[in-house]
């Protein structure tokens, strides 16, 4: 319970020493977070992760293939039992229209 108390009253100087960076200097840490992540960035686009991340997995080159399809064939004839259009399920027939 002591540790806890402690760790409160530390807290208040650190974060007034925060709002006092961020205050006076917050345009300037925005500028150099901006700049970092757009290095982050072009590093990760350029092979940094891969170069990082060496394992067993082969490396994968994409590429376009064409393949020849066959001509247009007609589909093949639908074989099937006719139905009898004037039976309706109930052992009845109707009368055609």
């Amino acid at each position: 319970m002591n540790l806890n108390l402690e760790l409160l009253k530390l807290l208040p100087p650190i974060f007034n020493a925060l709002d006092a960076l961020i205050d006076n200097y917050g345009v300037y840490l925005y500028l150099v977070f901006v700049w970092l992540a757009l290095a982050v960035i072009a590093w990760i686009f350029s092979g940094g992760l891969r170069k990082r991340m060496k394992g067993s997995s082969p490396t994968v080159i994409p590429g376009i293939i064409f393949t020849m399809q066959p001509p247009m064939q007609s589909p093949p004839p639908i074989i099937g039992i006719e139905v009898d259009q004037t039976w309706n399920g109930d052992h009845e027939t109707m009368d055609e229209p």
